[in-house]
């Protein structure tokens, strides 16, 4: 078996996930620690089973959710964050009207991107909306407006956000500005950066600082709090513009000061000789703890299993990984579902609310290129 980032080490395994849930020190509630996992243990997960379709969350079809009286009628991504009660799903070009037979992006009433919350905490029979951030008409707002600009690379398309994360009663959504939609699955930004909520998400402004470059490796990401000798970061896992490129790691103290100061993010550089991480305050200076193709990833604590599982695109498929700690050791992909099991996947994004009580079965959401909305799914881990 190839592994990314290091090898499996020789401690002995624990027998159940029951067993694993009772001896994990991350389970008694708020951010997993750092170190959660050990960096010499050894992959649990050997494949998954049981993938299941539940319910579409978005679209006319949808039986869960009204989003045609928001103006949605075709949409994508549906990352997660959940701050309080509350959890967000963020989604990326949405569109009001369509033709029944439409396939694909596209349609009347574009918005670059558009964000509901749930108070659901049962993922068994999929998620209801309790609503969305609307805007004065009663519609989907579009919380960070995009320019909409011609697909020629001289300005912004759009704006996606790709993830969200709450510090100090703040909602934060990341984005990325693409300047061009180029063949599939690759795509050119102009930046990526953040919009602020201080209203539990009710409005939104986007912020001039901080920014990426465009062609850096933090276009995209999955955050999570992470506690570090009692303080927290907000962790980010991150990948270059389209679906090609691999995953590096920055951080950030979890406070708001922080996460607006540029000069406040250290990137992961690699470890020391006992195995610590070693960050830096050089963005050039990050190393890959996952080799590309990595697309659209999605990063969580397990508390059962005691290691991070991240979802992901890679050669079409949507597949999942394991990692013993947040920079990895990471093991070998397995799969989630195929194109030809699911046509025109995309986008697989968890978030650890849905896991079930024993651990054993992750919920998740998936995008589907035709007929462009997002889907609600179940897969069974299966572990050594």
């Amino acid at each position: 078996m190839r592994l990314r980032n290091g090898v499996s080490g020789g401690l002995a395994l624990v027998a159940t996930l029951a067993l694993l849930a009772c001896s994990n020190p991350g389970t008694g509630g708020g951010a997993p620690p750092a170190g959660g996992g050990d960096p010499g243990g050894e992959f649990l997960v050997t494949e998954v089973a049981n993938v299941t379709q539940i319910a579409q969350l978005t679209g006319p079809d949808s039986t869960i959710n009204d989003t045609e009286s928001v103006a949605i009628a075709g949409t994508d991504l549906g990352s997660m964050f959940t701050a309080g009660e509350r959890t967000y799903f963020v989604f990326g070009d949405t569109f009001g009207t369509r033709a029944p037979d439409a396939f694909g992006g596209g349609g009347g009433n574009w918005r670059s991107n558009a964000v509901a919350w749930t108070t659901d905490d049962d993922p068994t029979d999929g998620i209801t909306f309790d609503d969305w951030v609307r805007d004065d008409v009663g519609l989907a707002l579009e919380v960070a407006p995009g320019e909409h600009d011609p697909n020629n690379g001289e300005g912004e398309v759009t704006k996606i956000p790709t993830h969200g994360f709450a510090v100090e009663d703040t909602l934060y959504l990341q984005y990325m500005s693409v300047s061009f939609w180029g063949e599939a699955g690759q795509w050119d930004a102009n930046h990526a950066g953040l919009v602020r909520s201080t209203d539990d998400g009710a409005t939104w402004e986007v912020l001039d600082a901080p920014q990426w470059p465009g062609d850096s490796h933090f276009v995209q990401v999955s955050a999570a709090l992470v506690e570090e000798d009692g303080e927290e970061f907000v962790y980010f896992w991150s990948i270059p513009s389209g679906r090609f490129g691999s995953v590096q790691l920055m951080k950030v103290p979890a406070t708001t000061s922080a996460v607006e100061d540029l000069n406040a993010y250290r990137y992961f550089a690699g470890t020391d000789d006992s195995g610590e991480p070693i960050w830096s305050e050089v963005m050039d200076e990050a190393q890959t703890l996952i080799e590309a193709p990595v697309g659209e990833l999605s990063v969580m604590y397990h508390p059962q299993l005691d290691r991070w599982l991240m979802t992901y695109l890679e050669n079409e498929d949507a597949v999942l990984a394991e990692g013993l700690t947040p920079w990895g050791p990471w093991g070998e992909s397995v799969t989630l579902t195929t194109q030809e099991e699911t046509p025109g996947l995309y986008g697989p994004y968890t978030n650890p609310r849905y896991v079930s009580e024993d651990g054993q079965t992750i919920y998740f959401s998936l995008s589907l290129w035709g007929p462009y909305n997002v889907f609600w799914y179940s897969a069974d881990l299966v572990t050594r």
